[in-house]
């Protein structure tokens, strides 16, 4: 067994020398190196070495056994149910439980059992494992379970941290070569045969091949010298690293690409990623190993020829996928200790990836996709200008770039291996662009490239090298921030006076594909949390504090809005993202100073601030960001916070675009196109961000009259859209009218005016949402007070369609709820009335044919008025009304008790009404009878003048002949002058006009059945007849219409005597 493990530092005596040299040398040579170097070596210095040489830490079992990080806490039990199924976890439960047995190191190898306990469904089953180690990692793992997975399985955990926990209770023997090497003939051949015999049925086909080659001279075994030794360790070509099946690795990459981001396979691949991650921290080579495993699956993915043959993009999930594969490249080829061989041969990889044409664009569009956005010139044109073409930027691109980066530079080194304090500074003031004023080292470079070295620092396990670059690059932008400053104040008036902006950042750092703001801000955060020993950056300033600074630094920064619609969506996701981090953030006085301190800058900037005078007509806009700044500095400096929110509501894309003339656009960003309308996919978002500022401000301003105006005048200027426009009208009534207050009555003027306005918009434009629109408003100012109404109500024509004005608005005012609701007295009420009338009959001159029925229902109360209002539909009779609308007003006249007058509108609708021989069920059928029993009522002469009418307008048969029928079945006038019974009879049809009624309708019977007859089919014969027999008793009406129907029927058997088969029915109906 293993001699007493070494005495446990601080236990009273040191520790051995043997055993200090035998660890280094066991965690840093390869055993043949050793063994080369020593001619022999002692076999006590032999075991220290084996000894050694297994892994003594278990946060690498555990990295290669779970998703999630041991670190420190590898023993504590874990919290979810996901978590104890975890190999490491169930490792970790097997050891405790006992199930561990028959333990044996030989040299580098460990072997033993492990008993996995029966349960309900699976009985016992226990599992033979040997573990490979060299140089303190496990190099090969074998378990007879036949776990298939990435990670090692549950029973190789077991056995490693068996020999990890209890060295002591292990049996170690030195390679099986060396005691091989102390035994003499016959007890190697007692060996040989031993072992033959114990494993017979497995080894004696390669025990007979073997001797065969052995006693063959020429053989290959017979060329080598010495022979094999598994429990030897590694040779000096072997690679030293953690045992990785690759095969598995692609395997499940497969599987979870190929269930498309369902099952949450994205989440599985996310985990992947991190465990690469996880991987670089430990500075374990197998990262970079299992990245381009990874990544040949990634680009062997089939979905990505699909997608670029059919020209549609990939999900947003899975793009994030791709950026986060690109963004890890980045970090590994920024590896601040790499070879530059093992560079190199990244550098091909990555160039091989590039050059396949379904590589993914690091925008997000597919080769081709909006290559040219202006389509200023053909497609095809082969002298297209490169600035016009959308460069071919890949997710890789990025990375292959940065492996021309290197760490050699001085000052870099100096900044990241130095801590840095305000009273220490190494240099004399010579180069002032290394060092601020306070002597802190400052990084000039491109800031998203210097932001991925603090990323690639961090990643690689050197967390206070990233710290003191981060901090470097803060108080690099700062000073930045600061000069801009200084050069626009020195500049102010010859630029404003100009008008001319400058975007000075065509690449936005928030929305920036390797996110250099959201970076610095959690190297400052979590890792200045973890390593709060270091030097604070300056006095009064915490890690948290810069942190914040940078985030304002970087969400408030001018810059460009990016093409193409997954780009401008990682714009708001970023900036959502890192708001969403600064919300956690308390802030206590030193931060709120930071907050002051960066919203005057940010006012003051000029064209670099997104908060700046002068903007850019294309830059982000910053109504999220104004609105967290509105929020955080409103209890502490209202003034500041409602300058930075009115400032930031402008949205300058939507306003309309320069004059050709106009400089308020800078040269060298003008478009291709003057004035195209930009392609920003996101202006809903956008736009409703911008309505969510305006609220924010008008649920603060609450109460103060200055600030509600300010705010209102704001947002008449900025938003251009009607429907936010009323949400920000509707927000304005409900925080206006809570119900545990009174009405607050300025911020109801604001919900008014903002009403008012969406009415003025959607006037003459189409919204399906108008007719709430309109009565929404009504309400509003029916809070406002009976003045508010009045105006509406004289000013109808700018606000309402005459049919909304009337039939919404005068109707609502002139309500009985209304009056209840204002409590008006009789003046009022009178005063409301007249307005109402006013507008109604205005509408009614406007638009009769809607308006003139409500204008009638409003003035009833009024005679004058009411006859304004029948004039005006007298007028428009003759030429603006079509008979549906004078025989409804006509009807309503009848109502009212005015049959005259609805008399003399049911004659003027029959004028325009015209019902052919076939509309036997035309929805004015009703009107006619209506306007012919109404004339007959009224009297003979009333009749006699509607007749020739109807006579006119109506040539269908049927329609007329039920017209013809009513009016003979009593006396006109019967039924208004009932009380003189016997004074009238009923009238003749041989006289006018009831006559030129019959002869009309026996004439409409004629041509009805010619035209039916022309092309009549068996199926409608029958039918036919039943036509004829009512036709019959129409002509039997008149005094001669015997004779006459049966010349009719004559004539029709002679002129149609082709279709027979009628004709019999005919005859033997009507003979």
């Amino acid at each position: 067994s293993l001699p007493p493990p070494p005495k446990p530092r601080g236990s009273g005596s040191p520790e051995s020398l043997l055993d200090i040299s035998a660890r280094k040398v066991a965690e840093k040579w390869p055993f043949q190196r050793v063994e080369e170097r020593f001619e022999r070596i002692p076999e006590p210095v032999q075991r220290r070495i084996v000894y050694w040489s297994f892994p003594r830490s278990e946060r690498e079992i555990c990295m290669y056994s779970s998703f999630n990080t041991g670190g420190e806490e590898v023993g504590s039990s874990g919290e979810s149910s996901d978590e104890t199924r975890l190999p490491f976890r169930r490792g970790i439960g097997l050891l405790e439980g006992g199930c561990v047995d028959n333990v044996l190191q030989v040299g580098f190898h460990l072997s033993g059992t492990v008993r996995e306990p029966a349960t309900s469904s699976e009985p016992e089953l226990v599992c033979n494992v040997s573990v490979s180690f060299d140089r303190c990692k496990i190099t090969a793992v074998t378990c007879s379970c036949g776990n298939k997975d990435i990670f090692y399985c549950a029973h190789v955990v077991a056995l490693s941290l068996y020999r990890v926990r209890k060295p002591e209770q292990v049996k170690l023997r030195l390679p099986i070569s060396e005691t091989l090497l102390q035994m003499n003939r016959d007890q190697l051949q007692k060996f040989v045969q031993y072992l033959i015999t114990v494993h017979h049925t497995e080894v004696l086909p390669t025990a007979q091949k073997l001797a065969d080659e052995i006693m063959s001279q020429n053989s290959e075994i017979n060329q080598v010298h010495g022979a094999p030794d598994p429990t030897a360790g590694a040779s000096v070509d072997d690679e030293n690293c953690w045992h990785l099946d690759e095969e598995q690795v692609q395997e499940q990459v497969k599987i979870f690409l190929s269930q498309g981001g369902y099952h949450g396979s994205g989440k599985q691949l996310n985990l992947l990623f991190s465990k690469v991650r996880e991987m670089l921290k430990m500075r374990d080579s197998n990262g970079a190993r299992m990245l381009t495993l990874i990544t040949d699956q990634f680009m062997g993915d089939p979905r990505l020829a699909l997608w670029r043959q059919q020209g549609t993009t990939m999900t947003d999930k899975y793009r994030q996928l791709w950026d986060e594969l690109g963004a890890l490249w980045m970090c590994i080829v920024l590896n601040p200790h790499c070879k530059p061989e093992q560079k190199a041969l990244w550098l091909r990889q990555l160039r091989r990836w590039n050059g396949v044409d379904v590589c993914p664009l690091e925008d997000g569009n597919h080769g081709g996709e909006l290559t040219n956005l202006t389509n200023a010139l053909p497609q095809d044109q082969p002298g297209n200008p490169d600035s016009l073409t959308r460069p071919h930027r890949t997710v890789f691109t990025r990375a292959i770039e940065a492996c021309d980066l290197h760490w050699q530079d001085p000052h870099l080194q100096h900044i990241i291996s130095e801590d840095h304090c305000t009273h220490y500074c190494y240099h004399d003031n010579i180069d002032s662009s290394l060092f601020d004023a306070r002597g802190w080292p400052l990084w000039h470079e491109h800031v998203p490239t210097a932001c991925a070295r603090v990323d690639a620092l961090r990643s690689h396990g050197y967390p206070r090298e990233a710290l003191r670059l981060a901090i470097a690059i803060v108080n690099t932008l700062r000073r930045q921030q600061q000069k801009q400053l200084e050069f626009f104040r020195s500049h102010k008036k010859e630029l404003l006076h100009k008008g001319i902006t400058s975007v000075t950042n065509m690449e936005g750092w928030v929305g920036h594909p390797l996110d250099p703001i959201g970076t610095l801000f959690s190297t400052l955060t979590e890792t200045g949390a973890q390593l709060d020993k270091l030097h604070h950056p300056a006095e009064g300033e915490s890690f948290m504090s810069l942190a914040v600074e940078t985030a304002l630094i970087g969400l408030g920064q001018q810059r460009v809005m990016p093409d193409g619609l997954y780009a401008q969506e990682k714009v708001c996701r970023n900036e959502e993202q890192l708001l969403a981090k600064l919300q956690e953030v308390e802030l206590d006085d030193s931060l709120r100073k930071v907050f002051r301190k960066q919203a005057v800058l940010l006012l003051e900037a000029g064209p670099y601030s997104g908060l700046g005078e002068l903007i850019y007509r294309e830059s982000v806009p910053m109504h999220t960001f104004a609105k967290y700044l509105f929020t955080s500095l409103l209890p502490h400096d209202a003034e500041l916070a409602y300058k930075i929110a009115l400032r930031a509501m402008r949205l300058p894309v939507l306003e309309s675009t320069a004059a050709s003339g106009d400089l308020s656009r800078p040269h060298h960003l003008v478009s291709v196109v003057p004035n195209r309308y930009p392609r920003w996919f996101t202006l809903s978002h956008i736009e409703t961000q911008q309505c969510e500022l305006a609220s924010t401000m008008l649920t603060a301003a609450k109460g103060d009259a200055r600030k509600l105006q300010t705010v209102l005048e704001s947002i008449q200027k900025n938003i251009h859209s009607s429907s936010h426009i009323f949400k920000l009208a509707q927000d304005a009534f409900k925080i206006a009218t809570l119900m545990d207050s009174l009405p607050d009555i300025t911020l109801l003027k604001v919900s008014l005016e903002l009403g008012l306005q969406v009415m003025r918009m959607t006037l003459s434009t189409l919204n399906w949402r108008r007719r709430e629109m309109v009565r929404w408003l009504v309400t509003c100012a029916t809070e406002v007070g009976v003045f508010a109404l009045d105006s509406i109500m004289q000013n109808w024509f700018t606000l309402f369609t005459p049919t909304e004005a009337t039939s919404v608005v005068a109707t609502t005012v002139m309500s009985n709820s209304t009056i209840v609701r204002l409590h008006l007295d009789c003046h009022q009420q009178e005063n409301l009335a007249n307005s109402a009338r006013t507008l109604a009959l205005q509408c009614a001159m406007k638009d009769p044919q809607n308006c003139a029925l409500s204008a009638l229902t409003l003035c009833e109360k009024d005679h004058i008025a009411f006859e304004t209002a029948y004039q005006i539909v007298l007028d428009a009779a003759a030429t603006g009304m079509n008979y549906t609308q004078l025989f409804t007003i006509a009807r309503y006249m009848e109502h009212r008790g005015y049959p005259m007058r609805a008399y003399k509108l049911a004659t003027l609708a029959m004028t325009h009404l015209n019902l052919s021989y076939n509309q036997d069920t035309h929805p004015a059928i009703n009107d006619v009878l209506w306007a012919c029993a109404l004339s007959h009522s009224l009297g003979k002469n009333e009749l006699a003048a509607v007749i020739p009418l109807v006579v006119k307008s109506v040539k269908c048969a049927t329609v007329l002949s039920d017209i013809l029928r009513r009016c003979t079945l009593s006396t006109p006038g019967m039924v208004a002058l009932h009380s003189r019974r016997n004074s009238g009879k009923l009238m003749s049809l041989d006289k006018a006009p009831l006559r030129q009624l019959l002869d009309a309708t026996i004439g409409a019977y004629i041509n009805t059945t010619h035209s039916r007859l022309t092309h009549i089919s068996p199926r409608h014969y029958s039918e036919f007849i039943e036509f004829l027999s009512k036709a019959r008793e129409t002509f039997l009406l008149a005094h001669d219409g015997h004779i006459q129907f049966t010349q009719f029927i004559d004539n029709l058997k002679q002129i149609y005597k082709g279709k027979k088969k009628l004709m019999m029915l005919v005859r033997e109906r009507f003979g």
